[in-house]
């Protein structure tokens, strides 16, 4: 195998210049955009598929296998049929900090319902080599400040965030009362005795006052619909149930000593494939990336945190502080100073630089979107130079430049990921957009050549664009006798994206049709579960017996979320990914996926005081 040899679906490699330039001078700047766009827009073209996010294929039948959970076997115990205040389903972030706020709140009456065998949601599942969080450890990390940890690093590795996880779930005293390897079914509200009833695949059936439903959008592994993906006859696994028994290792990073002999293809070069390549490529006799479109990778530049800068930092009050700076950094204007530093403020800095260069009078939509867009042809013209730079042969870095722009699909950051293509062992198959062409039982076949490996990893995520309601993997049925899905049959309708109309003392915890604040998703979490708990609170100060948002009340969130300008956007220019159900116009019911029109700190400012008022307007108590 020739050295750093590059792959092609066709038949030769296309090399361009990282930005356009003519013949006997540089490009004018609407020439060059003109250029760029036009660049951007037949990379698209090439990765547009007609099935959309029916290309992928849950792990049922014979992919059954996938879902395994290599960490933990289910313990026998009797099927539970006691009652709860609450039961929180989910046992990640968002189930961690409603439990924790409900605490806090005076609700000792806690359950948590995983079908993992811990707390920890994508951080119990996520133990591949390199796993890490890619948002600064500062504020992506909740409850800092309540239980006094200090990260090790700007950002965290997976081990750290998972002990975090158990690390909350001890401060709270969430482990009592929890039931884990265990998933949730059926929900079912029983207007007699104003509960819900909750089944399992365990044979539960409790009851529980108020449930919270926070089952994030990380759970539901998916696998490519490639053929012959069940005839493979070597070891396969996806990154979320990663086979340490197979590759050696551990998920703090020891080396991966069963892969020294072995012949490794990884299928996904998203967030996930960025992180885990370099340790691969560190262990394995061999690696084959296969690549159908190249991530964004910008500097990382993660290091340890040091203790005497933590401590003057770690003020009372400092996290909120921390978390309304980033929040405020992604919108327009930012704050007078960025605090958090992080990839996802960077752009926010180039952004709002060339947002203030535009007169007040000016500052239309059409305005601000050319602003935007010349500052991200700025960023990415930054991150495919860095490609050049570090790179050494030119065509896998010509191979590994994204042409789109950057928030098309998720950012990803890192300090080794470009690095591990210089190594000998290390091979990009780069597919021009095509993918896997088929599996066979010995390896898998790119344009016509099938490369034989003894393991395949897939690095293909989670279901993200699916609808909720499947996803979620339980019925809900409410009010007389209605269902959830039906309900949202054109497209989820809330209050704030956490209260539902006909689905009493049931609480959504997610981001949806709230901030919206995808850079930071557990923040849009704790200011949810602030207000899940103070409305609990009331309730059982109260004396009442049940709240649920009114029709109308419901119907005028879904009317403000309609103002926002990103109603009127379509996905036509973003290559495709789960940002943008896969380059395809939204469905209509997905199009009342919305933040509040006025960004995410408005909206963590509206509902403080919605919950501090103490007049829960909207909300019907009874």
């Amino acid at each position: 195998m020739a050295r750093n040899s590059r792959f092609f679906s066709g038949a030769t490699a296309r090399e361009s210049p990282s930005e356009p330039t003519r013949r006997g001078g540089t490009l004018t700047a609407p020439e060059a955009l003109d250029v760029l766009r036009s660049r951007y827009r037949s990379e698209r073209e090439k990765r547009i598929r007609p099935d959309g996010n029916q290309q992928y294929v849950k792990p049922v039948g014979a992919l059954a296998g996938f879902l395994d959970d290599p960490f933990s076997r289910p313990a026998e115990r009797d099927p539970v049929t006691d009652h709860t205040t609450v039961t929180c389903i989910g046992g990640g972030f968002a189930g961690l900090i409603t439990a924790a706020a409900l605490k806090d709140a005076g609700v000792d009456d806690v359950r948590i319902v995983d079908k993992a065998g811990d707390v920890g949601g994508t951080w119990y599942w996520n133990r591949y080599p390199g796993a890490q969080c890619d948002t600064a450890s500062m504020v992506y990390m909740p409850l800092l400040e309540e239980t006094g940890h200090r990260p090790s690093e700007k950002y965290a590795h997976g081990p750290e965030l998972f002990e975090h996880c158990q690390r909350i779930a001890k401060h709270y005293g969430l482990y009592e009362n929890a039931l884990f390897n265990t998933q949730v079914r059926d929900l079912e509200w029983d207007a007699t005795r104003a509960v819900w009833i909750v089944r399992t695949n365990r044979g539960d059936r409790f009851t529980s006052r108020f449930v919270t439903l926070g089952v994030g959008p990380l759970h539901a592994l998916k696998l490519p619909g490639v053929p012959g993906i069940a005839d493979f006859a070597g070891r396969a696994f996806h990154t979320s149930r990663w086979d340490y028994a197979y590759t050696g290792g551990d998920p703090a990073g020891a080396p991966l000593s069963g892969l020294a002999h072995r012949r490794v293809a990884v299928i996904g070069t998203g967030a996930t494939g960025v992180q885990l390549v370099p340790a691969l490529a560190r262990d394995c006799r061999e690696l084959f990336v296969v690549q159908r479109t190249p991530s964004s990778v910008d500097v990382r530049d993660n290091h340890p945190i040091d203790p005497d800068w933590f401590a003057q930092v770690a003020r009372p009050g400092w996290q909120r502080r921390w978390l309304e700076n980033f929040a405020a950094s992604q919108g327009i204007g930012g704050p007078a100073d960025d605090l958090v530093m992080d990839g996802w403020t960077a752009l926010s800095r180039t952004v709002n630089a060339g947002m203030s260069r535009i007169p007040e009078t000016e500052r239309t939509l059409e305005a601000m979107l050319a602003a935007y867009e010349a500052a991200d042809f700025e960023v990415m013209s930054r991150i495919r130079d860095r490609v050049d730079a570090v790179v050494e042969d030119p065509a896998v870095a010509a191979g590994l430049k994204a042409w789109y722009r950057q928030t098309c699909k998720r950012p990803c950051f890192h300090d080794e990921y470009l690095q591990a293509f210089n190594r000998p062992n290390t091979h990009l198959l780069e597919t021009d957009g095509k993918g896997v062409e088929r599996i066979t039982r010995t390896g898998l076949v790119v344009a016509g050549t099938e490369y034989p490996v003894d393991c395949i990893v897939f690095a293909s995520g989670f279901e993200v664009g699916t609808e909720y309601t499947k996803r979620a993997g339980f019925r809900v049925t409410g009010r007389g006798r209605a269902k959830l899905a039906r309900h949202w049959a054109d497209g989820m309708r809330t209050l704030h994206g956490i209260h539902v109309h006909g689905f009493p003392n049931a609480f959504l915890v997610q981001q949806l049709q709230g901030a919206s604040l995808l850079s930071n998703v557990p923040h849009n979490y704790r200011e949810a579960a602030q207000a899940i708990a103070q409305t609990v609170g009331h309730v059982l100060a109260s004396g009442a017996r049940e709240v649920e948002v009114s029709a109308g009340a419901e119907d005028a969130w879904i009317r403000l979320l309609q103002t926002n300008p990103l109603a009127k956007l379509r996905p036509r220019d973003c290559t495709p990914g789960y940002y943008n159900n896969e380059g395809h116009d939204l469905e209509p019911r997905s199009r009342l996926n919305l933040g509040h029109p006025q960004g995410a700190l408005a909206f963590f400012a509206l509902l403080a005081r919605w919950r501090d008022s103490g007049a829960y307007e909207g909300l019907e108590f009874r």
